[in-house]
């Protein structure tokens, strides 16, 4: 048998195959049905990080899932989105309503935060979470985002379909503070759903952007 041509970190393919499976509404059954195996190798593949199905599995694989190989063992993780999307002669640039905009960013996700201060311009990614209509994330004292607060700042979240050339974003403007009060401290760690990818060492400091605009815009093919 031929050599994996893209060979992964054990479990990262197998996250990657849940994970795009649940972005197509599909269930482990109906994917194995299609894929043409048992639905317990499935399952093998997606939570075992020992799981190394071949070249011919994981072809069929992403044939269902509609994606690639390479996709599936994370080749494209470190390159921008839209490189594989080419823009459609039909596209639609619509707004999108504050509710819309408040769907889009749900509960919890990755986004950019502007840091305008003196000397220092920059757009940093943070993970964040919607708690009462605020934008709120933990980061270390002293870092770039803790510089946010007592400031303006503009908050960015969007989402790239590079199978059909269409994608959204969300901008969210609004004033950021430090959350210092134990009893918010303690209902944000309760409230949130997951913590800084970085990990937690020293990202003690709650960062809340009370929102005064919340606007957005995508890009819909017919």
């Amino acid at each position: 048998m031929a050599p994996n041509p893209y060979p992964a970190a054990p479990g990262d393919m197998g996250r990657r195959v849940a994970k795009r499976r649940d972005e197509l509404g599909l269930t482990r059954e109906e994917v194995a049905s299609r894929a043409g195996m048992a639905t317990s190798y499935l399952r093998f593949i997606e939570e075992q990080s020992t799981a190394a199905p071949g070249p011919g599995t994981l072809g069929t694989l992403a044939a269902v899932l509609d994606t690639t190989v390479v996709a599936l063992n994370g080749g494209e993780a470190d390159l921008p989105p839209g490189r594989l999307g080419r823009a459609s002669p039909h596209a639609q640039f619509l707004e999108l309503t504050p509710q819309e905009c408040w769907a889009r960013l749900n509960r919890h996700g990755v986004g950019r935060i502007t840091v305008t201060t003196p000397g220092r311009e920059a757009i940093l990614p943070v993970n964040y979470s919607v708690v009462d209509r605020s934008i709120v994330f933990r980061t270390a004292p002293g870092s770039g985002p803790a510089e946010v607060t007592g400031t303006e700042v503009v908050f960015e979240v969007d989402h790239v379909d590079e199978a059909l050339s269409q994608g959204w974003s969300v901008l969210v403007r609004g004033r950021a503070h430090r959350v210092e009060d134990p009893e918010a401290v303690q209902y944000l760690g309760k409230q949130v759903y997951s913590g800084p990818w970085p990990g937690d060492d020293d990202r003690s400091m709650w960062v809340r952007i009370d929102v005064e605009g919340i606007s957005g815009r995508r890009i819909d093919v017919p």
